[in-house]
């Protein structure tokens, strides 16, 4: 009888036990703790067919480091961290876990504009710092406010329905795959980002880091906005140009921001958007609830076993002609990012 295979899988960071509990359901060795560090996992996995990632830099030298690796699987949606078009040429199946976090960001997001709005963060800081007078700073009602979206793939499609739904907020968005303006069921969707950004009260992005996507929102974009509007940002820091938004923190251009990221992933010591008042800021967190995580070690575990056990594939990021056999399934995959990210 043939003997049975046994995968090896490198898991850098820590994950959920439910991840892990699937790998070893299917009999794979867990190759774990190395760190995120690039020399750390080039050398932990050198006989690993698989990588279960969550911060490290997985790049065409990892890769070279790597000649058994089959499958990345990412522990998240994001990718930007992967060389998605590196791993394609080397037919290395690359999948994500799509569905696990969309609902725990948006609910984040929401909470970051009642945040801004009711002065939350204010009123907590002064009480407990002994002023009472504090609670003569009044914040705001949002129902009526218009809440613009910049990128309304499915978290920005659940902050829209939250915020429309849920608070009576105008909601307006951006999504440059229409022909000029759409109306739906919680809102207006326009093709002109520059209508989004001078009509938001509150400003909020949903976008990936990519080439396409960096600075994407600058000094002309935030010179746009409203003098009393606030920028939400839980997509990626890169999007914003951070300089250009600081000056305007500081000029008072606009009203505040509420940052779960900032550029380089987590702000330095000295960074001064962590010492401004009209800002709130968290170290991206915002995906990372109990359930949340759950699922992302979960699914991310699945696209790993899926590929190894050549399985039909759930949660895949890039398109190899052995897994996909027909156009259809390619076509599927495409259809998921455009409405994911609003973008190609």
């Amino acid at each position: 009888m043939e003997e049975k295979k046994t995968y090896r899988v490198l898991i850098p960071e820590p994950i959920n036990q439910k991840g892990r509990e699937l790998l070893l359901e299917y009999g794979c060795e867990l190759v774990e703790g190395c760190g995120p560090d690039k020399e750390a996992v080039m050398k932990a996995g050198k006989e690993c067919d698989a990588i279960l990632n969550r911060n490290a830099i997985l790049d065409k030298e990892v890769m070279d480091a790597c000649p058994n690796l089959k499958v990345i699987s990412m522990h998240g949606v994001g990718v930007d961290c992967i060389d998605v078009e590196e791993a394609t040429k080397r037919g290395i199946q690359v999948t994500n876990a799509a569905q696990s976090n969309q609902s725990a960001v948006a609910e984040y997001t929401i909470g970051l504009i009642l945040m801004l709005a009711k002065k939350s963060i204010d009123y907590n800081n002064g009480l407990k710092g002994g002023n009472m007078e504090v609670r003569k700073q009044y914040g705001h009602n949002v129902a009526g406010k218009t809440l613009g979206i910049i990128g309304m793939g499915n978290i920005g499609t659940q902050v829209a329905k939250m915020a429309c739904f849920g608070l009576n907020m105008k909601v307006v968005g951006y999504n440059r795959h229409i022909e000029d303006v759409e109306k739906r069921e919680y809102g207006t969707l326009y093709r002109d980002m520059s209508e989004v950004i001078r009509q938001a009260d509150y400003l909020s992005l949903h976008l990936p880091g990519t080439a396409q996507t960096r600075h994407l929102i600058g000094k002309e974009q935030l010179a746009l906005m409203k003098d009393t509007a606030y920028l939400i940002n839980t997509g990626r820091g890169e999007v914003v140009d951070e300089a250009a938004l600081i000056q305007v923190l500081q000029e008072k251009k606009i009203k505040g921001a509420a940052l779960d990221v900032f550029e380089g992933n987590l702000p330095k010591p000295d960074n001064p958007l962590l010492s401004m008042p009209n800002v709130i800021v968290t170290p991206h967190t915002a995906a990372f609830t109990v359930e949340a995580l759950e699922r992302m070690a979960y699914q991310a575990a699945l696209g790993i076993v899926e590929t190894l056990w050549n399985k039909p594939i759930s949660y895949p990021v890039n398109c190899l002609k052995e897994t996909f056999e027909d156009g259809s399934q390619v076509t599927a995959v495409m259809d998921y990012f455009r409405h994911e990210f609003g973008r190609e």
